[in-house]
């Protein structure tokens, strides 16, 4: 896909200069500037933004460990009324 912006002089000086310097063309400099500020922005998938957290909760069971029970026995007493 073809876009086209405008930057002033310079921006434009320091990009050619960024560009050279990493032996890249402007364009791919571009890209990859985009692509960093996206994910900057949108965030990569939620995996490595949780990472440092994941696995840290522990949970004991407890009551729902029997929910899906007592869902069971609610949907019963369901039907029978409108039966």
């Amino acid at each position: 896909m073809v876009k086209s912006f405008r930057l002033d002089s310079g921006l434009e000086a320091r990009l050619e200069r960024a560009a050279r310097a990493e032996g890249t063309s402007t364009s791919e400099s571009i890209r990859r500037a985009i692509g960093r500020y996206c994910e900057q922005v949108l965030g990569a998938t939620l995996g490595p933004r949780l990472a440092d957290v994941i696995g840290l909760g522990r949970g004991g069971g407890g009551r729902a460990r029997r929910s899906g029970e007592a869902f069971r026995r609610v949907l019963r007493r369901k039907r029978r009324r409108s039966a």
